[in-house]
């Protein structure tokens, strides 16, 4: 990839710091199926950032092989349909690690409105990196006691939506809470507010939609951290 498009991916709110969970952004052209990775989504696949240019061949092929066919066919769904490419799926890294991950993603327009293709993130939900996830729970421990049946409901939501168990389902919480900078109670509550608005025959898109979106629409500065 080159270091624009690089710059680009990462500059999108892609990046994972330090105390949150791995996650990075990356974005794909339906017309000649390009491909732009952020450093986060290189580096979960074994790359240092710049070293390899992605592509659809190189992402399926470091599928798990059981979990392959799906993404293909999530893939060509995406560019038959003009969808977004949305998915929880494994896949090994180039040092022979497994991951699971869940890829949420919404459809990305022109300055026409037209859909070009689609972008969001892949957010590694393999258990690493437990010290950091514990500080930062302990952190959000209070939004938890506070507003604790909205989040209850936010994480069954999730559960359904994309196949988790309820300990995932926080973390993927907890990493919009902290990626947006948006209290966990209220990005919670806004979630559920929202679900009742959402169609049952595009459940999945629209609710990686609102994941993606919800924190614009949380209240005041008063909400925000």
């Amino acid at each position: 990839m080159s270091e624009s498009a690089r710059t680009s991916a990462s500059s999108s709110g892609l990046g994972s710091s330090a105390g949150q969970l791995p996650a990075g952004a990356f974005r794909f052209w339906f017309v000649g199926q390009r491909w732009e990775w952020s450093d986060e989504v290189a580096r979960m696949h074994g790359y240092e950032p710049g070293t390899v240019e992605p592509t659809t061949e190189l992402l399926l092929s470091h599928k798990h092989p059981e979990d392959r066919r799906h993404v293909q066919e999530l893939l060509d769904h995406a560019l038959h349909f003009g969808g977004s490419f949305n998915s929880k799926h494994r896949f090994v890294d180039a040092g022979g690690v497994e991951h699971n991950v869940i890829v949420i993603a919404d459809r990305m327009h022109d300055d026409a409105g037209a859909v070009v293709g689609t972008e969001g993130y892949y957010v590694d939900l393999t258990e690493t990196l437990d010290r950091e996830r514990r500080a930062v729970l302990d952190e959000s421990l209070p939004d938890l006691f506070e507003a604790r049946a909205a989040i209850e409901q936010a994480k069954g939501a999730l559960m359904v939506t994309y196949g988790v168990d309820a300990d995932q389902a926080f973390k993927l919480l907890l990493w919009r809470s902290q990626q947006t900078n948006t209290k966990l109670r209220a990005l919670a509550a806004q979630l559920v507010s929202e679900l009742a608005l959402v169609d049952g025959a595009a459940l999945r898109r629209q609710i990686d939609h609102l994941m993606l979106t919800v924190h614009e629409r949380v209240g005041s500065n008063v909400e925000r951290r």
